[in-house]
């Protein structure tokens, strides 16, 4: 296959990630008391609102700083320090009122942005979980933090491992909302509703890993991972609901539940035919972190074994034949690990690429560029392929 030149292009690009401090004494200061250890530190998270990007960095091991920030689509340096979001006193890991570790975000069409934070430090160290997983609110027109709800203990359960989230907002003031949360290690799919801050959890046996597909290799790095429930994704509306697709990490199959189920607690323990299998298995492979579906009903997804993207026509069966590729590079695309849509027109999918498998059995080279924020237009991505969308 024939791929684009210049999709995706490259916005920012680090060898090691920096942060943007007071003065370089605080810098300085906090490099030296251990605070801030710059090998330790990775992207993970990325969302677009208007002229921000917002990069998430979790603290999966000591001296991460700040686990929030945002820099300009406007750019000054193409390795450009992060300035953490909203301000630097929203980083106190230890105050639970504060971000503690912040995996991903996703920002509803009013623009507020909702954080997802799992609420442990140096997962890749000794765990610690400081604080409950947490959703917060965050309304990027004014920078406020909005609101907080801890996910109940009941439905986080040991060594849960609260990954992912995808807002569902159903009306032109984003009243009618709803927040979908995926548990990959616990394999469970936690539900908020925003008009009365009510959680529930479903639990479904599509929502485990496959077995075969939780041994990877990548670029000569062998690795086990069981990740479940991991990558979600909404459909288009049709007839007052919209199909959410998913799937786990370690995996290559894909599946689909109808959103009016999932928005309905009574559902819970009543629906286990709901939960169903779209298609054809994507290949030994196969395995996918993030997923997005833009305005025309186009997926676009993260195919991490293969450093690519991928991209599904949702008007077609989900078969081999029907899936393309729009982009790979064994370079620039190691293991693109999230993806998202923004709300502007036309639209633009941003994603973030951070060599994971490298940082977690530290084999980062600081001499190269390990990290990436990337984006593309999906028109443009999917021209003449067998993911064209024809109006």
């Amino acid at each position: 296959m024939v791929y684009r030149e210049g999709i995706p292009k490259t916005l920012y690009r680090w060898k090691q990630i920096d942060y943007e401090y007071p003065s370089p004494e605080e810098r300085q200061a906090a490099i030296s008391n251990g605070q801030f250890i710059q090998i330790n530190v990775i992207p993970l998270g990325v969302e677009r609102w208007k002229d921000r990007v917002f990069v998430s960095t979790p603290r999966w091991k000591k001296g991460v700083p700040a686990t929030l920030s945002s820099l300009p689509t406007t750019v000054q340096s193409e390795s450009a320090p992060l300035q953490p979001y909203p301000s630097w006193g929203w980083h106190n890991a230890d105050n639970c009122t504060g971000f503690t570790s912040v995996f991903r975000m996703n920002v509803d069409h009013c623009g507020v942005m909702w954080v997802l934070d799992s609420g442990q430090v140096e997962a890749f160290e000794t765990p610690r979980q400081l604080c409950p997983p947490t959703l917060f609110a965050i309304d990027l027109n004014t920078n406020t933090v909005l609101a907080r709800y801890p996910i109940p203990a009941k439905f986080v359960l040991q060594n849960s491992l609260i990954t992912n989230i995808i807002v569902d907002s159903r009306d032109a003031h984003c009243k009618d909302l709803h927040v979908y949360i995926a548990d990959a290690w616990r394999f469970g799919l936690i539900v908020f509703r925003a008009s009365d801050a009510a959680f529930w959890r479903f639990s479904h046996f599509s929502f485990y890993p496959e077995p075969l597909l939780s041994n990877y290799t990548l670029h000569g790095l062998n690795f086990q991972w069981s990740d479940g429930l991991f990558g979600m994704s909404l459909g288009k509306f049709q007839n007052g609901d919209r199909p959410l697709y998913y799937h786990s990490m370690s995996s290559s199959f894909e599946f689909i539940v109808r959103t009016s189920v999932v928005r309905d607690p009574s559902r819970v323990s009543d629906s286990v035919s709901e939960f169903k299998l779209l298609g054809e298995p994507r290949g030994f492979d196969g395995q996918v972190s993030a997923a997005a579906v833009d305005r025309n009903g186009v997926m676009f997804y993260n195919l991490i074994s293969r450093d690519s993207i991928g991209c599904w026509n949702t008007c077609k069966p989900y078969k081999k034949q029907n899936l393309g590729i729009v982009a790979q590079d064994d370079r620039t695309l190691v293991f693109p690990n999230d993806l998202r849509i923004d709300h502007e027109i036309p639209q633009t999918v941003w994603i973030i690429t951070n060599r994971l498998p490298m940082y977690q059995f530290n084999l980062i080279n600081p001499n190269e560029y390990n990290y990436r924020i990337m984006y593309f237009d999906p028109i443009r991505a999917i021209s003449h392929s067998v993911c064209e969308i024809f109006i």
